[in-house]
């Protein structure tokens, strides 16, 4: 089931992407404002390029230091009406990325469901196949008790149909896929020698089948890492959720796991985390930086930057949640995706922040999230 580790990872890559895309934007609009002091190859007058250059210079200082600092005045009516359109383009672009952004990240969880399904589907694609394929023997396969219960069960069919899971359009690799790896892999020849399998034996086929030709390297995982570049990640996930519905076989019945138990939450969670971490104050990031200058750090990396902003977001925007867990969240954010000393060092800034915020009282629990204070 999706949990709300794998939410953060996903929230972490996005504010990550949105920090890349406000540092193109700045270099695009920088560009943009020293653009309009280039010579005019059309123009038939003679060009002052020298002063142009000289202009064009000033106007790029002149834009970061009126980013920097909006108080900034310049007597140049010129360059000051470049600025201030390159700034203005700057934020409508900015704007525009976050949202994309923050709608890409509800897009990205829900495309999970859709692969989730896809696996369901191919088992039922290879059912199909096997029943097409008269010159071998695929008694055993035909009988699978999991695939039997997963062809009649009516939430499954109306899932694959909502989220265009089926392989009706992919006929030809799951063909490929059905000759050349399915039925020729050691495991499945194996199942054929059976005499009479049990339901055991039909789920242990189905559990191999998922680890060896989906989630372990091979055509098909790749298949799937190129359509989804979270397939990685999102695998494990996908992986949880259909091990738990080939384990519920009973009665000739499987239960098809929720990606979520309630969608409406976790998505609020995506979007609220999203947009904090994303327009922290300038106080917040300001604690960032105070307690990073003793450091041995020439550069706060990127990455440490996002999981640190993230952390302070969810400490004070979400009273429901411990402080202990958003600590030993971010902490192995930090392990899995930064640098090799990171973990040591998020652990210790944090440490540090944490403290602070508690004591201006900042962040204040509430229900579950005072758990961590008892």
């Amino acid at each position: 089931m999706l949990n709300r580790h794998t939410l953060r990872i996903k929230i972490m890559q996005n504010v990550f992407a949105f920090e890349q895309c406000k540092e193109a934007d700045f270099e695009l609009a920088k560009d943009w404002v020293g653009d309009h002091f280039l010579p005019d190859l059309n123009s038939m007058e003679v060009q002052d390029k020298e002063g142009l250059k000289k202009q064009r210079k000033q106007a790029i200082q002149f834009f970061e230091k009126k980013f920097r600092s909006p108080e900034a005045s310049l007597e140049d009516d010129k360059i000051t009406k470049a600025v201030k359109d390159g700034l203005a383009m700057y934020e409508k672009q900015v704007k525009k990325d976050h949202q994309h952004l923050k709608t890409n990240l509800v897009s990205e969880v829900s495309r999970i469901s859709n692969w989730y399904y896809s696996v369901y589907a191919l088992w039922l694609s290879f059912y199909d196949l096997a029943k097409e394929d008269t010159k071998s023997n695929h008694t055993n396969w035909l009988g699978n008790q999991v695939v039997k219960a997963l062809q009649t069960n009516d939430e499954l069919q109306k899932a694959i149909l909502q989220f265009d899971a089926g392989w009706g359009t992919r006929q030809d690799f799951a063909r490929r896929w059905f000759r050349e790896i399915f039925k020729a892999s050691k495991e499945y020849q194996a199942y054929q020698e059976l005499k009479k399998p049990t339901a055991d034996d039909d789920k242990q086929l189905l559990k191999q089948m998922l680890r060896r030709l989906v989630v372990g390297k091979g055509v098909i995982h790749d298949y799937f890492e190129e359509q989804d570049l979270r397939w990685v990640e999102d695998k494990e996930v996908i992986k949880g959720l259909v091990e738990k519905t080939v384990k519920t076989l009973e009665n000739g019945k499987v239960e098809i796991q929720k990606l979520t138990i309630d969608w409406d939450d976790d998505k609020e969670f995506l979007e609220k985390l999203f947009t904090q971490a994303t327009s922290l104050k300038p106080e917040y990031t300001k604690l960032i930086a105070d307690n990073t200058k003793n450091w041995e750090v020439d550069r706060l990396p990127l990455t440490d930057r996002v999981i640190l902003e993230m952390a302070i977001a969810e400490m004070i925007s979400f009273p429901q949640i411990p402080v202990k867990v958003t600590l030993n969240e971010y902490i192995e954010l930090a392990k899995k995706y930064s640098t090799p000393k990171s973990r040591q060092f998020i652990n210790g800034i944090l440490d540090v922040i944490t403290k602070t915020l508690q004591q201006q009282g900042v962040i204040r629990k509430s229900g579950r999230g005072l758990i961590d204070n008892k």
